[in-house]
């Protein structure tokens, strides 16, 4: 009985003692938050005081809260008035500005890719071109959200960016003019004298499943599929779901892991939403990030897809956008949480690999070694710097209209030219058609 009691008290005193502890953990905790957020108050007071320059409490805020953003990581951001707005167009799949997707890497402005048949695409800018300048300003040590917002602007006004790329000894100044950019995320075409379908996904936005689906109620005589993500900076996540479901009839697309145990999710593929289980070669590269990754990495984890090109761009978290104002017109987009392929890898900061290594660039054929160079095509080379400027115009514009003509002509089909000119589209034909005769196996 003793021996009992004895036990019994023990224990109490333990469980008191453990309460006692975790009571003063929890005031020791509280103590040090209220103490994190005076000092924070203090600051602010003390910049709104002594600071050279005039500042009000708002902006001294807005900037305390754009740089805790940015230091969480590359992602996560402070959206003012007109970032939140942007923000909002651009999933639409409208906006203002040069077509140009940007990031941080390693504290140097990067672009990941330009947008297709945007100024930004036309003027030649490249995914992994660093840009230096944006027209007279240095981006070194410029926060993301600045740099998006001195890209964007009214459409028809010009700005300058200066880039360094890989292999250029010299920085390169691109000049752009803005416009309304009007991204249309998918395309689909046949591709000459082959029985297959080139799809060509450009963003993730809130219509690309549905217009996927409407490219294969149109198109239905092929053996295969060619998917062309590259440069596909990413964009919903729901949607890169759905792509990845339209391919595969089972198992995980793609699995969400949180802070929070409870705020995990796991995506699963469904057999009704499947549209064609043809074989398939997806086009990847540096400029293919986030979203279009997952679909990439998804179909690879399957079997169902072999991955052409180069290794993708790692961009493995999910952003949620949070409104912080009572209009709604102001928010913080924070990183919430990190996406894992269906065998478990990560994607972030690691890429996505692809099954057989490509380059951009021409496809290598017999014209293209230096030696085929005919005498007739140098004669005529020669008469053609000898002709006056007028003709030289007139003979351009004649050429660009047939050019119109041609490409009007061949609007829904991949010509031969258009795969001679394309190294890792040439690969991944070659590809699918070994996968053709072998039933995708």
């Amino acid at each position: 009985m003793y021996k009992k009691l004895l036990f019994i008290i023990v224990s109490m005193s333990f469980v008191l003692y453990i309460s006692a502890n975790s009571n003063t953990d929890k005031r020791q905790k509280t103590q040090t938050r209220e103490e994190a957020i005076a000092k924070l108050s203090y600051v602010l007071e003390i910049v709104e005081k002594y600071y050279v320059d005039d500042q009000n409490m708002s902006d001294i805020v807005d900037k305390a809260i754009a740089g805790l953003m940015s230091e969480l990581d590359a992602h996560s951001s402070y959206l003012d008035k007109k970032g939140y707005k942007g923000m909002q167009q651009s999933t639409k799949g409208e906006f203002g500005g040069l077509g140009i997707v940007v990031g941080m890497r390693d504290g140097a402005l990067t672009v990941i890719s330009p947008i297709d048949d945007t100024p930004a695409k036309k003027a030649g800018v490249q995914s992994s071109d660093i840009i230096l300048k944006i027209d007279d300003k240095s981006t070194i040590g410029m926060k993301l959200d600045e740099a998006v917002g001195l890209m964007r602007g009214k459409p028809g006004t010009d700005i300058e960016l200066t880039i360094v790329r890989k292999g250029e000894r010299k920085p390169i100044i691109i000049p752009i003019t803005r416009d309304i950019i009007k991204v249309k995320s998918v395309f689909a075409k046949n591709i000459e004298n082959h029985d297959m379908l080139y799809l060509r996904i450009s963003s993730f936005d809130s219509k690309v499943a549905s217009g996927l689906k409407e490219k294969f109620a149109k198109y239905s005589d092929y053996k295969g599929i060619v998917l062309d993500l590259r440069d596909n900076p990413g964009g919903l996540l729901n949607q890169a779901i759905d792509v990845v479901d339209i391919f595969v009839d089972k198992g995980i697309i793609v699995s969400q892991k949180s802070r929070d145990k409870e705020e995990d999710k796991i995506y699963k593929a469904s057999q009704r939403a499947t549209k064609t289980h043809k074989p398939m070669v997806v086009l990847i590269n540096g400029g293919s990030a986030s979203a279009s990754e997952i679909v990439a990495g998804a179909l690879q984890d399957h079997s169902r897809a072999i991955l052409v090109g180069e290794k993708t761009f790692g961009k493995g978290s999910v952003q949620q956008i949070l409104p912080i104002t009572y209009d709604r017109d102001e928010a913080v987009k924070i990183t919430i949480s990190r996406y894992y392929l269906p065998s478990g890898r990560t994607i972030q900061a690691v890429g996505v690999s692809p099954d057989i290594q490509s380059y951009k660039g021409k496809a290598v054929s017999k014209d293209e070694d230096g030696f085929d160079l005919k005498e007739v095509d140098l004669k005529k080379h020669l008469k053609g710097e000898l002709e006056k400027i007028d003709d030289k115009e007139k003979t351009k514009a004649k050429k660009e209209k047939e050019k119109e003509k041609e490409k009007e002509k061949n609007k829904d089909i991949i010509t031969q030219q258009d795969i001679e000119n394309d190294n890792q589209l040439q690969t991944g034909i070659n590809v699918l058609k070994a996968l053709i005769i072998t039933k995708g196996k």
